[in-house]
């Protein structure tokens, strides 16, 4: 065997050799603060009262794919036919913060929807404005123009019913609050959300 040819361990020593595979493992080791691929649950919102969509519970899945990521979500235990909008949030209960629409979630005739959405959702998620401008109006509740912000993450996810007929389709006792979550506007109240995770540590964050 020529000088060229040994082993690292012979032609370096034995620290050498055993630094490099070091530096080699902590080079593959996932980093401890955020994952690629995350799997959670959704919980029922506190906006419901007793009643209201009472079996209701979602899961969802986060997996980087490259450009961007793919999130798998999965809401069962409501009537067939409801309609659901699916919302990234600043914050995951009222007032919510800064939220945008990422898609429809419609109910099947089995009381269940899994659909699969691809975005940028991971630590890097955020809306910012460095100035104020017009804005278009295609509804009359539109504003005409954005209040200027610094970057805002947002990290939590939001499911509500498309309508207040969507919640009264799910109890009696479901609210008829007509709120801003859907694509004219007038959305029910707030399904599911995940605030079993801390409000500024919502679980897009812990995706690398």
């Amino acid at each position: 065997m020529t000088a060229t040819t040994r082993p690292i361990a012979a032609r370096f020593g034995r620290p050498l050799a055993t630094a490099a595979l070091a530096g080699w493992a902590g080079l593959l080791a996932s980093p401890a603060h955020a994952v690629g691929d995350l799997t959670f649950n959704l919980v029922r919102s506190k906006a419901l009262p007793a009643g209201c969509a009472a079996n209701v519970r979602a899961s969802a899945r986060v997996q980087t794919v490259g450009f961007a990521e793919n999130l798998r979500v999965t809401v069962k235990g409501l009537a067939a036919g409801t309609a659901l909008d699916l919302f990234v949030i600043q914050q995951p209960l009222a007032p919510f913060g800064l939220a945008w629409y990422l898609g429809d979630l419609p109910v099947s005739g089995t009381g269940m929807v899994t659909k699969v959405f691809t975005s940028r959702l991971n630590e890097e998620t955020f809306a910012v404005a460095p100035g104020s401008v017009a804005a278009p109006t295609p509804h009359p509740s539109d504003a005409a123009t954005n209040p200027q912000f610094a970057p805002v993450h947002t990290y939590h996810l939001g499911v509500w019913f498309n309508s207040p007929a969507d919640a009264r389709k799910n109890g009696s006792t479901c609210p008829v609050t007509v709120t801003p979550f859907n694509g004219d506007h007038t959305a029910g109240v707030q399904v599911l959300n995940t605030s079993n995770f801390g409000k500024l540590k919502g679980p897009l964050s812990k995706i690398d």
